[in-house]
């Protein structure tokens, strides 16, 4: 990722490009694919970081909030790079940072997740290896 311009602070990235399916009707990406372009790469960081495989007994994962911002168009056939890292956590919730690069930041985002119990029964906490993984790897703080 460094040789495309992207931040060390970035532990994960995925490339990708825009496809004609990703424009609307002004020939630019659609607001709504961003935010699942970002669902792609949240599940790709849960599943890296052993917070889920989508298994029954796994944690629910549940999304509380996301915002984007939009700093700059993007358009068919772009290479871009999205990042995603975890720059907060508490006892059973975390905050992830997202950006999308094209040669430069085009988009921040980020997100809430709560952990709950696979029946959906209460919060779960996160596990202490999570939380120093979320530091080390990240570079995440306790809220």
């Amino acid at each position: 990722m460094r040789d495309h311009g992207i931040p060390d602070a970035w532990p994960l990235g995925i490339a990708d490009r825009v496809h004609f399916g990703d424009l609307d009707a002004l020939q630019h990406v659609n607001n709504a694919v961003y935010l699942k372009w970002l669902e792609n790469i949240r599940i790709q960081y849960l599943m890296d970081w052993g917070i889920t495989s989508y298994s029954p007994d796994d944690p629910r994962i549940v999304l509380r909030s996301v915002s984007l911002e939009y700093r700059k168009e993007m358009l068919l056939n772009e290479d871009y790079i999205l990042t995603a890292r975890t720059t907060e956590f508490r006892t059973t919730s975390f905050t992830q940072e997202y950006g999308i690069y094209s040669g430069d930041l085009r988009v921040t985002g980020t997100a809430v997740i709560v952990m709950l119990e696979p029946d959906g029964s209460g919060k779960r906490t996160l596990p202490a290896a999570l939380r120093q993984r979320f530091i080390e790897v990240d570079g995440a703080v306790a809220a």
